[in-house]
């Protein structure tokens, strides 16, 4: 049985780590990290359009890699979508592979992050202002809508969403562990 991919999804710097973590351990099953972070560390320059393609790649790798070590549930700390957000708003384009690949990638829900966390300062992030937050989270919800997946979105502290993560994935997957 392949286990049920649960895709945390949003901008920068609102729990998208944080929360897969927590559900990781909830549930102790794996979590798949954001491959362009590490990428992105080891990088030593600013990246360009094809490095996206690079941490696509990565980041699908890891994903099928620790997939086969979930019994039940894998959570995902993002996935191509956010490539795909991020090659279209700094270059004005995406890698046909990185869109081929969210189309033939399934999730069984995207958990899409809110805003409403306080920003962490970080020397890979980019967009501390809240509007730029809020555009991206646009973009996501945008993405969630028309992925065909169910999704939900989730907000207020950490140990509040934890809490609505658990309920979504009891309400659309019939889990039987609760909070």
């Amino acid at each position: 049985m392949k286990p049920e991919r649960i895709l945390i999804l949003g901008p920068e710097s609102t729990g998208k780590s944080t929360l897969a973590s927590d559900l990781s351990t909830h549930y102790n099953e794996p979590w798949v990290p954001e491959y362009a972070r590490e990428f992105l560390d080891q990088l030593g320059r600013n990246y360009d359009y094809e490095d996206l393609l690079e941490i696509a790649r990565g980041q699908v790798g890891i994903e099928d890699q620790l997939a086969l070590e979930a019994e039940k549930f894998l959570f995902c700390d993002t996935d191509l979508r956010v490539i795909h957000i991020w090659s279209e708003h700094r270059f004005g384009k995406t890698d046909p592979w990185v869109l081929d690949q969210i189309q033939k990638r399934a999730y069984s829900l995207i958990l899409l992050t809110d805003t409403d966390m306080p920003w962490e300062p970080d020397p890979l992030r980019e967009y501390p202002e809240l509007e730029m937050r809020q555009y991206f989270f646009e973009k996501y919800l945008t993405l969630a809508k028309v992925s065909g997946f169910p999704y939900e979105v989730v907000s207020g502290n950490e140990s509040s969403r934890l809490k609505q993560a658990i309920n979504h994935i009891n309400k659309y997957l019939n889990n039987s562990n609760p909070v």
